[in-house]
């Protein structure tokens, strides 16, 4: 079956919540909760302008998933994003599918008009962070921190 890709709807948000489920299960600072990855999913997936989920999907399944949140970057002078929950399902992985569909992602950021997209990874996946180099990330010398409101 052929592999395609586009934005995720809202029959996809079970399919994703499992994917969050899967990821935040890998991630060091992140824990599964369905109930809260169903709420945050369906905010991003109702609303365009807060960003859009790109998918990778075999017919009605999806393998993979990624979504850029839209901001506004003042030392860029315009919109920029933040690409977060960058998941392929294990199984799926090795077939290229992640890269395809970071591709498929950053393509649409260009074509959306943004001018920069930072992310950020666990510093032990070098996996992921080859994958993002590939793809023409670089190491930013900024230290990410978090402040929990809630």
């Amino acid at each position: 079956m052929t592999t395609s890709f586009d934005f995720a709807r809202t029959d996809d948000l079970a399919q994703l919540v499992e994917l969050l489920g899967i990821l935040f299960t890998q991630e060091h600072e992140l824990a599964p909760d369905a109930e809260k990855q169903l709420r945050g999913l369906r905010l991003i997936v109702e609303d365009p302008a807060l960003g859009r989920i790109y998918v990778a999907r075999e017919g009605a399944r999806v393998l993979g998933s990624v979504c850029i949140l839209r901001t506004v970057s003042t030392a860029e002078g315009g919109t920029a994003g933040m690409l977060e929950d960058f998941i392929v399902r294990p199984e799926c992985r090795g077939r290229g599918v992640g890269a395809q569909l970071l591709a498929y992602a950053i393509g649409c950021a260009k074509a959306d008009g943004l001018l920069r997209l930072i992310l950020l990874t666990d510093g032990d996946n070098l996996n992921a962070q080859r994958l993002y180099q590939r793809s023409g990330f670089v190491r930013s010398a900024m230290l990410p921190m978090r402040l929990k409101l809630r």
